[in-house]
């Protein structure tokens, strides 16, 4: 199992490179062609996603992206330190709470129409979005 785990500030302009990073890693864990442009969107909407919360939040520690190669699956977490009720529940709060969260849902929804398997954590500690994609396992060249 090789693991690669990417570690940025929490500002917008990093995503880029994480969704870099990502399609390069899946490309060579096997994910297949055709479903590489699906990872780039999904990570980079996951990691804008906790970008945001770090921001809203004034937490200044950084965002981890953990891509993880697996036997017959490559997945990618993508993990925030921000506090919030889990998915679903809502805190009675302001107008703006109302907003974030609606954008909150809105990324959800993103990502688990990008990727079938899809997890999604959050806690009075942070939360994580785990995204699993098949691999395939190389051919091998004869000489």
């Amino acid at each position: 199992m090789a693991t690669v785990e990417l570690r940025f500030s929490a500002l917008p302009e990093h995503v880029r490179t994480a969704r870099l990073v990502a399609a390069a890693v899946a490309r060579r864990a096997g994910v297949d062609e055709a479903v590489l442009d699906e990872v780039r969107l999904a990570v980079g909407e996951a990691c804008s996603r906790a970008v945001g919360l770090h921001q809203s939040a004034g937490i200044t520690s950084p965002v981890q992206v953990k891509l993880v190669e697996e036997e017959k699956q490559f997945s990618i977490e993508v993990g925030d330190e921000a506090p919030r009720a889990t998915p679903g529940d809502r805190a009675p709060g302001g107008v703006g709470d109302d907003v974030e969260t609606e954008e909150d849902e809105m990324g959800l929804a993103v990502i688990s129409g990008l990727v079938d398997d899809v997890e999604v954590r959050a806690g009075e500690h942070g939360g994580s979005i785990r995204m699993t994609w098949p691999t395939t396992p190389p051919v091998a060249v004869l000489p």
